[in-house]
């Protein structure tokens, strides 16, 4: 990875797994815990791709492992992420771009689930039953409920942060503006509002609002 990939992901992933423990965890809402460090490794992942995303999930999650109050046996969390990450990469558009915001909706929810499944699977595969005791379709629905409502407040912004660092022409102040921009278009299809054409729309009544008071103008001139 380039070091302007390196530095951006850690600062990242460390904010995230700082405001996931000191913040989130401590709403105590029912169920799971909404998952800051798989929305962050989601985000990246769809701009560095898959062999990206494997890295910085592998990373993100040794990280969450290791740091307290992890209660769980390092590497866990670590692979779950890595696997994620890679098939998060797997459909990073080709163009950068995204008319709606179905696509990436789908995949927090794609994610958020089978993190869940792959986190319980490899618990049980080390004797860790937890998630049998909190009841894991109680989970699977609270973690992509969670997941979904914090998404569009943070994969956008992470990916407009990762293709700036990466000097992506498509992160130019020119095409931000676009609605067919891949942050502007999650904002826009998972909100229902329509920037580009809210913008068009202002400057079309400005428009029509000026050649009104030049035509009131010529009148009282030739009268």
């Amino acid at each position: 990875m380039r070091v302007n990939r390196i530095l951006l992901s850690s600062a990242l992933v460390v904010v995230a797994l700082v405001v996931q423990v000191s913040v989130l965890a401590r709403l105590h809402l029912p169920g799971a815990v909404p998952d800051l460090m798989l929305l962050t490794v989601l985000g990246l992942a769809l701009v560095y791709g898959h062999v990206g995303g494997a890295l910085v999930g592998f990373g993100a999650g040794l990280l969450a492992d290791l740091a307290p109050p992890a209660d769980h046996a390092a590497g866990r969390y670590a692979l779950v992420l890595c696997v994620i990450g890679y098939l998060a990469g797997l459909v990073k558009p080709e163009t950068g771009r995204l008319k709606s915001a179905t696509g990436p909706m789908v995949v927090v929810v794609v994610a958020a689930l089978g993190s869940t499944l792959l986190y319980a699977g490899v618990g049980a595969l080390v004797g860790d039953t937890a998630a049998r005791h909190v009841g894991l379709g109680s989970l699977l629905f609270t973690a992509a409920l969670y997941d979904l409502l914090l998404a569009p407040f943070v994969v956008p912004g992470v990916m407009a942060l990762a293709r700036r660092a990466e000097n992506d022409p498509l992160a130019e102040t020119g095409s931000a503006g676009k609605a067919t921009d891949i942050s502007s278009g999650w904002l826009s299809g998972g909100t229902g509002l329509k920037i580009g054409s809210q913008r068009s729309g202002l400057r079309v009544k400005a428009a029509r609002a000026r050649m009104a008071r030049a035509g009131r103008i010529k009148g009282v001139k030739r009268l």
